[in-house]
């Protein structure tokens, strides 16, 4: 199966569909076939650069139809790619070395040898001159590394993985089976496409003929309400961002199908979830507002492990296991994932003993999340391993349900549980609107405390004076709140019983 997937995708030009790239000056459209065809050029001008099956190029640039056309040229040759995201890479000659490429192409100031700008690139996919001659034809392996991607980096430099081909097209296949995506279908992408399985879209796109939009976070819902998608591709953070925007327009007079619509468009299909835990308040607000919302779990390291879907969806759930995966869940709770087709089995780019603590000798991945499934093969998941908070006399409370419920209120945007001394749990809140709503937050803090044991109970919130962004390093790329660095920001406060809102 592997090789009709990636046989297709490197020398079948589709019949039908549409990509678009909207951004906030306008959108821009092309034909599949279009694309296609420019991809062919631009690998031909990789070749003119040197670049040969077995080497490895990096893309340092923001969404946008360079990147798209260098990873399916990249395809076309059996070159790797790698993934970098701006912000989080410098494009630079240590750059090149640390990750072996060939070439970099970058949409950010940089010179020397080996990098390239992308506009390079767009002025290439125009060159006639490069129609010629036939490119050379390539197979790709299911144990072939076709991309490089990197873990969010919450601590440290971030990890490389290599993903095989066999782990994509068991994805791409799984996916496909209970959604059936196709012709009238136009899915939206707005996460960077250094991340992998933003990529799958676009792979799904050329494979099964729908339309696929590439975006911007910032450019979002101005995109939305453009192009009116079927599907939308989003992180919890994102919906919590659409629930306040819907919820705005509700208080301005318009019904909640007319102010959903307003934001979505009014053809959405269904809207996907996944990669952080979605507060169960805001899957309801969307499922009752018209919106279907499916929740999934995976991880760099699997790949798509189980998703909720039209056919079979469990409230409270992440989904049922996907074919091709195996959840196993240990003594102490802990779910371990086994693949048919493993992503791989070690990181290409990691510390020593990085790739022992989460890989098994048989390829299976430790997640170090808390988890059960049911009889009908429903994955719960309960919260990080790590996370787990060990109090002085020995209880240990998992903070990923009181996380969600503080985070259920429109005037939170996200919050951190931390403990200091062992005594106390202390909540860093990162305010959805500036000024905080501080009377809204503490009638937070007192109803859910309410609802709590008294080894749960919050003692104090500590505002956060900037909110957690990626810019400032407090959430990942894909809006995760990174922990340490968190508190390592709130340090003192958490620290000082005398700080933050004290609950009654």
């Amino acid at each position: 199966m592997t090789r009709e997937t990636f046989g297709r995708l490197v020398s079948t030009e589709p019949a039908t569909g549409r990509i678009t790239f909207a951004e906030l000056w306008g959108a821009r459209t092309l034909d599949l076939a279009d694309l296609y065809r420019r991809s062919a050029r631009v690998a031909r001008w990789l070749l003119g650069r040197g670049v040969r099956p077995g080497d490895r190029i990096g893309i340092h640039a923001a969404n946008g139809l360079e990147w798209v056309l260098l990873d399916l040229a990249a395809l076309r040759l059996k070159v790797e790619t790698a993934g970098l995201e701006p912000g989080k890479f410098t494009p630079d000659s240590d750059l090149l070395a640390r990750y072996d490429l060939t070439l970099l192409c970058t949409d950010r100031h940089a010179e020397g040898p080996g990098i390239v700008p992308v506009g390079e690139v767009a002025e290439a996919a125009g060159r006639r001159d490069l129609d010629e001659p036939a490119l050379p034809p390539v197979t790709w392996q299911p144990e072939d590394v076709t991309t490089i991607k990197f873990t969010s980096g919450s601590t440290g430099e971030p990890k490389g993985l290599g993903a095989t081909a066999g782990s994509i097209d068991s994805s791409l296949r799984a996916v496909q089976e209970i959604f059936e995506h196709g012709p009238g279908d136009d899915l939206f992408v707005f996460l960077p496409l250094s991340l992998l399985q933003q990529r799958y879209w676009i792979y799904s796109a050329l494979l099964h003929g729908h339309d696929v939009t590439v975006s911007t976070y910032e450019a979002a819902f101005a995109a939305l309400r453009q192009v009116r998608p079927t599907v939308v591709m989003g992180v919890p953070a994102f919906y919590e961002t659409a629930k306040r925007q819907i919820e705005a327009r509700q208080r301005r007079g318009s019904s909640v199908t007319e102010a959903a619509q307003a934001v979505f468009g009014d053809r959405i299909r269904y809207l996907w979830t996944g990669s952080a835990p979605a507060a169960p308040s805001t899957l309801r607000f969307f499922v009752d507002a018209g919106l279907p919302i499916y929740e999934g779990y995976g991880l760099n390291e699997t790949c798509i492990v189980t998703k909720n879907h039209p056919k079979a969806h469990r409230e409270g759930s992440v989904g049922q296991v996907l074919r091709g995966k195996e959840v196993l869940v240990d003594a102490d709770g802990v779910v371990h994932v086994r693949s048919d087709h493993p992503v791989n089995t070690r990181y290409t780019y990691a510390e020593p003993g990085s790739s022992e603590q989460i890989f098994a000798p048989d390829g299976t991945v430790r997640t170090g999340d808390l988890g059960h499934l049911d009889e009908d093969g429903f994955l719960f998941i309960r919260g990080r391993a790590d996370d787990v908070i060990v109090l002085d006399n020995g209880r240990k409370v998992i903070v990923r349900p009181i996380e969600e419920q503080l985070r259920s209120d429109p005037a939170i945007a996200e919050c951190v549980l931390f403990c200091p001394g062992q005594t106390e749990l202390v909540a860093v809140v990162s305010p959805a609107h500036v000024p905080a709503d501080r009377a809204a937050i503490a009638a937070r803090l007192a109803s859910t405390n309410a609802a709590l044991t008294s080894d749960e109970r919050i003692s104090r919130m500590i505002l956060a004076d900037e909110p957690f962004s990626i810019d400032n390093g407090l959430l990942t790329s894909q809006y995760k709140p990174r922990r340490r660095q968190i508190l390592a920001a709130h340090h003192a406060a958490v620290h000082d019983p005398k700080e933050g809102i004290h609950a009654p």
